[in-house]
């Protein structure tokens, strides 16, 4: 595993428990005294453990744009996929079968019989023909936009070409063959093989890169396996250098499978390690804000009992699991998660009014000033319900009064704006409401206690860690929010070290959203007189535009040319309302307020209306361009509605059309659309957003400090998560510190993937 490095020993301590009777003990030993020297390369090792790829010039430029600056990156390159070409054929029996079966990529062993000069095609492609052949007969061979063809082949020239086949004119022939010539005294490095295909460039191709990694292997000698025996045996696993290997030059197929196997473990393992490791640690060293339990008269359970529908059973769980946190020494983290439209809000409340009660201070972020606005509009009201709308009524000795909500934004103006922070400042404040203006250095906090973060992935860590340091008195308990569904698996890989609450049931009574698709003018008009009758009745439309302003790189319709044109001709009997971005802060208020107060009939907008905007009286969607939208945004959007006693319609337009199957691009959107009107059920829509767009884009694990995963995949490798997940419980229960001998370069790769400031000071998502 390694050899023991031995430094100034001070007096052993016991770390665990005493051998008493056959019991085990673990000796703490500082880290600086013990530390483990691991033999050969380590994979992810840090700064000058780190090995250079021995090229330079231009070879070392265009690794460089792979993202390859060292040894440990090229055995991390890893392929995109395998090709078999352990079967040669012949020629013969290539025109056999070619006429009966897809036979995929082929191998033959041929020599060049004649190459014809280049030619421009219609379309001006250039074009190079040849003829190839064994003792069996000869093929056609085409090469487009290749002229160095020309300078690596001559007439009788020996090689193994493959490539798919084709037909052109009826007749069978290789399009765009790779070849390998064979010299004398040389083996061949691509023939009778399983040949890995990697993600390459112009200036260095796959068979280039594999040349590398064959290289790199010659030199690096022995491969740390940070992962101990036992684990490694009870799960079946390769010895990591011998994964490494067989990923980049397997034997047989079966290798690739148990090559990967053991990288996606690494890669899960070392990451739930941290996280579990990040979380343990916080629970153990860091000093957090202790709260009373909630009884059957406090604030919290009071607000509840005055709320005009009944809880769903997740809301009810969640607050249990919010109040049980709260009332720990350590600093809650907890990430709620649900559905649009679950009660996300009403959680949050519950778990300020907590804090108030133990007679602390609460701060709700949000990443928009119209999602502040809401927030402090639906708090407002809530509170009012429950505690009546006089904030000088003193109702409860532990606060004296009736919970004082204050909002402060960027437009919030100058003398409220001081009002406020003094009132923050001296404790009069007991909970506000605003965006980043939150965390700048004028807002002082007498006695922070608990900061809700809503749509966390809007914040950078920065941000957020700057919201956690307003604490006074000890860290803040935190709870992070998000609209957007994530099963979760997934969320135990992006979230690890936050305890998870999901709302996965929409409150009694609301209506059913109907979703549908409507194509080009004729659909659109059928929308307009839909929403014409909606509004007879009594009801208000929501449209959506994906651009603010006519662009003449794109065809769309935007929010501000759109909102004049629908107030002229299409609904001149009606009030049309317009917001978006762009707009001043007061005038978006105005414009939000008349359409909340049913001044507006109609309200034009962009996705600035995405999140936290609740018009119960709204009924209509229409959302215009819609394949330019994500699922989620899609979904969330939809969710802007169906929120009172009415049933509700979500339209999607598109000018596309659907039906033309053989574009490609149309065909994604089309899937894309046809999910969104096929269901409502976020989780399901975030995984197949999940994979159309993949991980990392979805939950920007840059961002967050995360480490990247290469090999392992979220949807196709859950169970391994999960074990991966168990697995790092059990050793972090054992070993906390991971202080025993054979942990130790566990311990090491795990501060090599975590940056220090990630496990040394927890994040808040």
């Amino acid at each position: 595993m390694g050899e023991l490095i031995l430094g100034r020993f001070p007096t052993p301590r016991p770390n665990a428990v005493e051998r008493d009777g056959g019991s085990l003990v673990w000796w703490h030993m500082p880290a600086e005294t013990v530390a483990a020297q691991p033999r050969g390369l380590e994979l992810f090792g840090a700064g000058t453990r780190r090995r250079p790829v021995p090229v330079s010039g231009k070879k070392a430029a265009a690794l460089e744009k792979l993202e390859i600056a060292s040894v440990q990156d090229l055995l991390q390159h890893y392929p995109r996929y395998h090709v078999d070409r352990t079967q040669l054929r012949t020629i013969a029996e290539l025109k056999r079968l070619a006429a009966s079966e897809d036979l995929g990529d082929v191998q033959i062993h041929a020599r060049v019989k004649k190459l014809n000069r280049p030619f421009k095609t219609k379309t001006g492609k250039l074009m190079i023909t040849g003829t190839i052949g064994d003792e069996t007969g000869s093929i056609s061979v085409t090469w487009f936009n290749q002229q160095w063809v020309l300078r690596a082949l001559s007439v009788g020239a020996e090689a193994f070409f493959y490539g798919r086949l084709g037909t052109f004119g009826g007749k069978t022939q290789l399009t765009s063959p790779r070849f390998e010539l064979v010299r004398t005294g040389r083996e061949p490095f691509n023939v009778g093989r399983i040949i890995p295909i990697y993600p390459a460039s112009s200036e260095l191709s796959s068979d280039q890169l594999r040349r590398l990694i064959w290289d790199a292997f010659q030199r690096i000698g022995d491969v740390v396996d940070p992962v101990p025996d036992e684990i490694r045996k009870r799960f079946r696993l390769l010895r990591r250098g011998d994964a490494l290997r067989l990923i980049h030059f397997p034997e047989q197929k079966d290798d690739v499978l148990r090559a990967r196997k053991r990288l996606v473990f690494d890669e899960l393992f070392t990451l739930q390690l941290g996280l579990v490791y990040r979380k343990r640690k916080l629970e153990r060293t860091v000093r957090g804000v202790r709260h009373d339990a909630p009884t059957e008269d406090s604030l919290a359970e009071v607000f509840l009992a005055s709320l005009p529908f009944e809880l769903t059973s997740a809301q009810r769980v969640a607050c249990d699991e919010v109040a049980r946190d709260m009332t720990q020494t350590y600093p809650m983290h907890r990430l709620l998660e649900g559905e649009v439209g679950s009660g996300k809000t009403v959680v949050a409340v519950y778990a300020c009014l907590v804090a108030m009660q133990s007679g602390f201070q609460a701060a709700v972020m949000a990443p928009t000033e119209v999602l502040a606005e809401q927030h402090h509009l639906t708090v407002k009201e809530l509170l009012d319900r429950a505690f009546g709308e006089d904030e000088a009524t003193n109702l409860f000795a532990q606060i004296s009064k009736r919970p004082v909500v204050r909002l402060l934004t960027g437009s919030t103006p100058a003398t409220e704006r001081e009002k406020t922070l003094a009132g923050v400042a001296n404790g009069d404040v007991n909970l506000l409401i605003g965006t980043h203006a939150l965390i700048q250095e004028a807002v002082a906090f007498k006695n922070l206690g608990l900061a809700v973060v809503d749509e966390q992935h809007r914040f950078g860590v920065h941000q957020r860690k700057a919201l956690r340091e307003k604490g006074a008195v000890g860290e803040p308990d935190i709870l992070v929010m998000t609209a957007t569904p994530i099963p979760r698996t997934l969320a135990v890989t992006i979230y690890g070290d936050l305890d998870i609450s999901i709302l996965d049931e929409l409150p009694k009574g609301r209506q059913p959203i109907t979703t549908t698709i409507a194509v080009g003018d004729e659909g659109r008009e059928r929308v307009y007189d839909l929403i014409r009758r909606e509004v007879a009745s009594g009801r208000q439309a929501f449209i959506v535009y994906a651009l603010r302003d006519f662009s003449d790189k794109v065809e769309l319709r935007s929010a501000k040319s759109e909102a004049k044109r629908l107030a002229a001709e299409v609904f001149p009997d009606l009030e049309v309302g317009l917001v978006h971005g762009d707009m001043k802060a007061d005038e978006k208020e105005d414009a939000m307020t008349a359409f909340r107060d049913g001044k507006t009939d109609v309200l034009v907008a962009t996705t600035v209306v995405e999140v936290g905007v609740d018009v119960p009286n709204a009924t209509v969607m229409l959302i215009e361009s819609a394949e330019r939208f994500g699922l989620a945004q899609l979904h969330q959007l939809r969710g802007r509605i169906g929120r009172g006693a009415h049933a509700s319609y979500c339209v999607l337009a598109t000018d596309l059309d659907l039906d033309k199957s053989d574009d490609s691009a149309v065909a994604v959107a089309a899937e894309r659309l046809h999910a969104v009107a096929t269901t409502t059920d976020g989780f399901k829509l975030a995984m197949t957003d999940l994979r159309h767009r993949g991980e990392g884009q979805l939950f920007g694990a840059r961002q967050s400090g995360m480490p990247q995963l290469k090999m392992a995949r979220v949807l196709e490798h859950e169970d391994m998560i999960k074990a991966a997940r168990d697995l790092a419980v059990e050793v972090l229960d054992a070993d906390p510190e991971l202080r025993a001998y054979e942990h130790i370069p566990l311990e090491r790769e795990m501060r090599d993937r975590f940056p220090d400031q990630a496990l040394d000071v927890v994040q808040s998502g």
